[in-house]
């Protein structure tokens, strides 16, 4: 595996980690996909430091868990917006 791509992968987990920063957060901050957070987390960072790829596993699970509750806020939140400007 490249330097870089070692590199990436701890920087990502250190990122989840400090901010309890989603998937998609994480893509966003770095300029990279979905995808590559996700492999970056749970295959090459295994590889390169087990223990800090089990702490970013733990929030990524814990935010996986809880997602369908910010979907949630988030769809309540546009319909008040929405019921706001039709008035």
């Amino acid at each position: 595996m490249k330097d870089y791509i070692e590199e990436r992968a701890v920087s990502i987990a250190n990122y989840i980690i400090d901010n309890n920063a989603t998937v998609r957060q994480t893509a966003k901050t770095f300029g990279v996909s979905k995808s590559t957070v996700h492999k970056d987390v749970t295959e090459r960072l295994m590889q390169v430091n087990p223990a800090l790829a089990s702490e970013a596993r733990k929030v990524l699970d814990l935010n996986k868990s809880e997602r369908h509750i910010r979907g949630g806020l988030a769809t309540k939140e546009k319909y008040l917006h929405q019921q706001g400007s039709m008035a």
